[in-house]
């Protein structure tokens, strides 16, 4: 299967690396790869690793962790910037994408956390801007909270809450229409594609996160005091299942951190609002930068 690779492209498997540039390059490279990952041991993982800048260049890294029923393809439209400022690493979660499910894997927020680490230390990295989407933000949370000191900036963009809502549903894996996770600017085009993503999406890892997000309530358990580093919360003013004023409630236990509100009828803004919250992130993390 071809898959389209940006330039300087890495694609990682826990039981090897290829590396490719090019759409023809990666296609050819993926045929033994995926072979290799699918008969490969139940704790093999898989991300992705971009880096558009000058070769000589040693960027940071920024972290990119999906949401529920998604995998690492999904920030597409986060790349053309942040590739060109940092070393991007796009993992996908456990049993999504190309990563499986290690055997006797615990579903929960630190076991997910312990999994990002793993993925970091694979890379070769000690410290990374760690950047997360609705369930992924709870995982970046508390990847925050649990290594303080691998974690330059925290940027969570749709902030999760613990209590049930139309998103993560309870039981099973019927999610929310997708107009109403992307909003009314979604084309068909865009929210036909989303739909077949989730269509298809396995079943029990999205039960499991799930499962990991309501066990968590990060206003009553600490985990929300114990985040040091610069954060930054993004959420959309309307049409969405977490209110504004839960996000400032989060916001308001987090040291040094802000929330931005941007105007969406969704609450997939990580892909409805893709650039505004790239540029939000960005400015975020340069201003960060001056201050320490």
């Amino acid at each position: 299967m071809a898959v389209t690779s940006s330039r300087r492209d890495v694609l990682h498997f826990g039981a090897g690396t290829a590396t490719a540039i090019g759409i023809s390059a990666v296609a050819g490279a993926l045929g033994p790869m995926r072979a290799a990952a699918q008969g490969a041991s139940a704790e093999d993982f898989f991300y992705r690793e971009d880096w558009f800048g000058e070769p000589w260049r040693k960027p940071e890294t920024a972290i990119l962790i999906h949401g529920n029923a998604e995998s690492s393809i999904v920030r597409y439209a986060w790349l053309p910037r942040m590739a060109q400022e940092f070393r991007v690493l796009r993992p996908d979660l456990p049993g999504l994408g190309r990563s499986q499910i290690p055997a006797g894997f615990e579903w929960s927020l630190p076991s997910l956390a312990a999994f990002v680490a793993r993925i970091l230390d694979k890379a070769g990295v000690d410290t990374a801007h760690i950047i997360g989407a609705k369930a992924g933000g709870a995982i970046a949370m508390q990847f925050a909270a649990d290594y303080p000191t691998r974690t330059r900036t925290l940027s969570v963009v749709h902030v999760p809450s613990g209590a049930p809502n139309a998103s993560v549903p309870a039981s099973g894996t019927s999610f929310a229409p997708q107009l109403a996770r992307l909003g009314s600017a979604a084309s068909k085009e865009m929210i036909d594609y989303w739909e077949k993503m989730f269509a298809t999406a396995p079943e029990i890892p999205s039960k499991g996160l799930v499962t990991a997000v309501y066990r968590s309530d990060p206003t009553k358990d600490g985990l929300l005091q114990r985040i040091k580093a610069p954060t930054l919360l993004m959420t959309a003013d309307r049409g969405q299942s977490q209110s504004v004023e839960k996000a400032r409630q989060y916001q308001t236990f987090i040291p040094n951190s802000r929330l931005a509100v941007l105007r969406s009828d969704g609450y997939h803004i990580a892909a409805s609002n893709a650039e505004e919250c790239v540029t939000n992130v960005l400015a975020f993390i340069k201003e960060a930068r001056q201050r320490t």
